[in-house]
């Protein structure tokens, strides 16, 4: 599990816990987008390269 910042509809920010294994795809399009396994896509704060990282410490700390 990775924290992340989501923006909302109405322009609000809030922070989440995401399952790291459904994420499908990330792309920058200058926002950041997750596409879940399930098709839904997610549009957060953080970068495509925070967001990796994050996911490496969660499954190396899965693997310990």
């Amino acid at each position: 599990m990775i924290k992340l910042t989501k923006f909302n509809s109405d322009g609000k920010k809030g922070e989440f816990i995401l399952n790291a294994e459904i994420i499908e795809t990330m792309e920058e399009t200058p926002d950041t987008v997750i596409t879940l396994t399930n098709g839904k896509k997610l549009i957060v704060q953080e970068r495509m390269e925070d967001i990796v990282r994050k996911v490496m410490v969660y499954k190396r700390a899965l693997y310990k």
